[in-house]
């Protein structure tokens, strides 16, 4: 049953409910927690969140995640949104439409919640993100990703998308756009990367180019992987800063360390976004276990931007996470 309205605080979990949600609420909720444990319950929570069919702890999941929309840490509730995004759950729309709908609420966060309604394939939202995107008043990062949302979910509106043939991907994430069709004549590294930095093109279709290249960096030791990474790294360069934090994330999803120097580069430029900046750490710290990586990101602990100061503290954790070989980055209680 879905909620009856957008507050968080409505929804509380019962006694009855799943006493692992229960705690993982309280950890994520909390203010006075350490930051990578809320991170850990919060993956922990999306686990939950992402079971298809649901479990008796699914809806209350999702509640829990969006009750610590109140928290003032940008970081957290981007990814809040985030994950909210990735459960593939509709139960979670009216809390994203409300962080959305909210211009007092961090351009971070506005632009992750648009992305998750994308990610969720939502089509009633169109109007509300057609909206946001045409709106010239709009944060700029905003507009741009509610256009990438629109594209995704008019694309699996579309028979031509229901038809493509994609590569298969190495990984689970809901991504904001498709890679690009599998053709009989497969592109070239080039000739994606021609598409990836051409800002003539929509950005769904840059987007496009963007997660052809990734897949062609996975696995590792693919023959394609460095000169695609090196590919993505060019579009550092492009003047969104959505673009270029899109880029840094996937890196982090790709945890090659052939991108450590162009990560290192953007995360020392003290002119970038913090949204760049911010991912470029995280992506940093997926690559833990490399050389010199741990002693770079420390050198940010007291960064002037809280959300790199945050997000250092988080890939720090993900870092140790790394080099201790621990079996998922979560803390899923026993009654789980």
């Amino acid at each position: 049953m879905a909620p009856s309205a957008v507050d968080p605080e409505e929804h509380s979990v019962s006694t009855a409910e799943d006493k692992a949600v229960t705690t993982l609420r309280k950890t994520l909720t909390s203010e006075s927690s350490p930051l990578a444990a809320r991170f850990r319950a919060l993956f922990s929570l999306k686990h939950l969140a992402s079971q298809h069919p649901p479990t008796e702890s699914t809806f209350p999941a999702i509640q829990a995640i969006a009750a610590a929309f109140g928290s003032p840490s940008a970081l957290l509730k981007h990814e809040l949104a985030y994950c909210l995004g990735q459960s593939g759950n509709d139960e979670a729309v009216p809390y994203l439409k409300k962080v959305i709908e909210d211009r007092g609420e961090d351009s971070m966060c506005r632009h992750e919640a648009a992305e998750a309604l994308g990610a969720l394939g939502h089509k009633d939202s169109l109007g509300l993100l057609r909206e946001r995107r045409d709106d010239p008043t709009e944060e700029e990062v905003v507009r741009e990703t509610c256009d990438i949302a629109v594209g995704r979910i008019e694309w699996e509106q579309t028979q031509l998308g229901k038809k493509e043939v994609l590569k298969k991907s190495d990984f689970a994430s809901i991504d904001p756009a498709p890679p690009l069709a599998q053709t009989f004549t497969q592109q070239s590294i080039p000739e994606l990367q021609k598409t990836l930095l051409d800002t003539k093109l929509p950005l769904f279709q840059r987007y496009r180019a963007m997660f052809a290249l990734r897949d062609l960096s996975s696995p590792p030791d693919l023959p394609t992987a460095v000169p695609a990474i090196e590919a993505l790294a060019s579009g550092f360069a492009d003047p969104s800063a959505l673009f270029r934090h899109e880029i840094a994330f996937v890196f982090g999803q790709l945890s090659h360390p052939a991108s450590i120097p162009s990560l290192t580069e953007v995360l020392s430029d003290q002119k970038e976004a913090s949204m760049v900046r911010h991912e470029a750490a995280e992506a940093l710290g997926s690559l833990g276990d490399e050389e010199g990586v741990e002693d770079t990101l420390r050198k940010f602990l007291n960064d002037p931007e809280q959300v790199v100061r945050e997000s250092i503290v988080v890939a720090l954790d993900m870092a140790e996470f790394e080099r201790t070989g621990e079996m998922e980055y979560a803390t899923v209680p026993a009654a789980a």
